[in-house]
């Protein structure tokens, strides 16, 4: 199994890289433009471990890190509540379900002048647009997933005897547990992109305010140093976390591991 694992993931993935790497490499030789406009992978690779020596990249991941956390959670806790409520009133999904699908469709960036005026130069500033950017997302998908839960399940927990807060727990989030799972996902890489956003707009320190750093000084190694570092973070918590988490969810549904 681990050889086969080799083969299909390992070594495509490997060649893929190399050969981007060496194209790259090629585009340098042939100096398709100033080194200050396009960096060697030498001079990248570089910068990225200057970075992480001078302990400036591993403080900028912790502090974004910090924020992410905090924003997400909220944004979790406050979608979930709305989602609950489009489901049961209908009222509220008439009325207040048009709004929120309009807010959704909102830029995050576009949160961050009433941030300003709100909350200042401060972190309350980036945490409401981290919030702002994915909450309504979370929001939809928490009501897509639980209303199209199929009736049977509902009725047959209920002649089962089920009611009330176990109706919730036992019936629909494991029914809705693809859909809860699939909003997590899209609500974090919103969150994610949000944080970022914010974080180059002003000096506040994270991995933003070092990609927006070395364009101040001009430094494209450290940019592209930082784009990297930005990219592996997201494609290491999409796979170690919600990654896992699916192939749990597949697995207990008796789905194949993709």
């Amino acid at each position: 199994m681990t050889t086969n694992f080799i083969r299909s993931r390992i070594v495509p993935c490997a060649l893929f890289y190399t050969a981007l790497l060496l194209g790259w490499q090629v585009l340098v030789v042939l100096r398709i433009g100033p080194s200050y406009i396009f960096p060697s992978p030498l001079n990248v690779a570089l910068s990225l471990a200057e970075g992480f020596r001078d302990r400036s990249f591993w403080f900028g991941i912790l502090v974004s890190f910090r924020r992410l956390l905090t924003g997400f959670s909220l944004a979790i806790a406050v979608g979930g509540v709305l989602g609950a409520l489009l489901l049961k009133s209908r009222t509220f999904e008439k009325t207040a379900g048009s709004l929120i699908l309009g807010l959704q469709t909102l830029p995050s960036i576009c949160w961050f002048p009433l941030a300003l005026v709100w909350f200042g130069l401060s972190e309350g500033s980036i945490i409401f647009v981290v919030v702002m950017g994915s909450v309504f997302s979370f929001t939809m998908t928490i009501h897509a997933g639980l209303k199209n839960i199929p009736p049977i399940y509902v009725n047959i927990g209920r002649n089962m005897g089920v009611r009330g807060p176990a109706l919730l727990w036992d019936v629909f989030i494991p029914a809705a547990l693809p859909s809860l799972l699939l909003g997590l996902r899209q609500s974090w890489a919103f969150a994610w992109r949000s944080l970022l956003a914010g974080e180059l707009l002003f000096n506040s320190q994270g991995l933003g305010f070092l990609l927006n750093m070395g364009r101040e000084l001009n430094d494209i190694n450290r940019v592209v140093a930082v784009m990297l570092v930005i990219m592996a973070i997201g494609v290491f918590i999409d796979k170690l976390v919600f990654g896992r988490m699916e192939l749990a969810v597949r697995t207990r549904y008796g789905l194949k591991p993709s």
